[in-house]
């Protein structure tokens, strides 16, 4: 998919901004920006895609997204209802290394340090301990002036680049077909929008490529360049996400939790549902409720 170049604003005062938002919903335009993105999502739960990648996001998360890389956070639906009291919460870090000059990324001692960087162009998911140490340094951040900043915001850095509880969230990190212009942008946006709403119905070629205004056969070659997967794999594995979801949040039937994520047969639902998690819809269920009574 084809992001939009998203602009961060800055503050003349600070070589770096680091923000505390409480929103209805997070930003979920797909957008891509020169800046690195550390987000510590607070309260919220979605779906979220980064680069390629699908998966869901809920609070505690803590995702490190390199420059360039595009993504965003889609909150569930009940999160865009008018009379919803819910609400998003996050603390969010945007850096351009370009700030700091490339000669500081390239002395000796930050030499661990700026290989770290290079893998965020994958994404990186920071876990467990990491993710707690982490955390209270951006709650200091987002209140702190002056030097104090600097030395805080590479304490941050060196925690995320020393840690062993993290992990890539792509396998690759080849990102030139995910940039273009604003017009194509807007294009694969629009289509992104309308799989968003109509996942759990029924989508067909022509359908998704009226929305993209090119022919079924031009949008098949379209989506697959900028996926870097075919619409039909994209669509089964934001079904699949979201049946992920009603089966560890509610106690509809296996049968239901199938049509509701937009699935017309039983015996193909359970088939991808495998493929994609390595695990039967009753075995991920299980599995959940085991992690939840613990």
């Amino acid at each position: 998919m084809k992001p939009q170049l998203l602009k961060i604003s800055s503050n003349p005062a600070f070589s770096f901004n680091v923000r505390h938002d409480i929103v209805p919903h997070f930003y979920d335009k797909w957008h891509y920006h020169p800046e690195l993105e550390l987000v510590h999502i607070l309260k919220g739960s979605g779906t979220q895609f980064i680069g390629n990648d699908i998966a869901r996001f809920s609070a505690g998360d803590m995702i490190l997204v390199g420059s360039d890389l595009p993504h965003l956070w889609r909150c569930d639906e009940e999160y865009y209802q008018k009379k919803s009291h819910l609400f998003a919460e996050s603390i969010v870090l945007h850096l351009s290394l370009e700030a700091f000059g490339s000669t500081f990324w390239e002395m000796p001692e930050n030499k661990k340090l700026a290989q770290f960087l290079q893998k965020s162009k994958q994404g990186i998911s920071i876990k467990s301990k990491t993710k707690s140490i982490i955390a209270k340094l951006l709650k200091q951040l987002a209140i702190t002036e002056g030097a104090e900043r600097i030395i805080l915001l590479l304490q941050v850095l060196t925690e995320a680049s020393n840690a062993l509880d993290t992990s890539p969230v792509l396998s690759s990190t080849d990102t030139r077909n995910w940039v273009e212009n604003s017009n194509e942008s807007e294009r694969m946006n629009n289509v992104y929008q309308y799989i968003l709403k109509h996942f759990q119905e029924k989508i067909s070629l022509q359908e998704i490529a009226d929305v993209a205004h090119i022919s079924p056969h031009s949008f098949c070659r379209f989506f697959k360049m900028r996926a870097q997967k075919s619409f039909s794999t994209f669509l089964t594995e934001v079904r699949i996400n979201h049946a992920c979801r009603l089966l560890a949040e509610t106690d509809f039937p296996v049968s239901d939790v199938c049509y509701k994520s937009g699935f017309y047969n039983f015996s193909n639902f359970n088939r991808h549902f495998k493929i994609l998690t390595k695990k039967s819809p009753l075995q991920h269920r299980q599995l959940y409720q085991h992690f939840k009574a613990e």
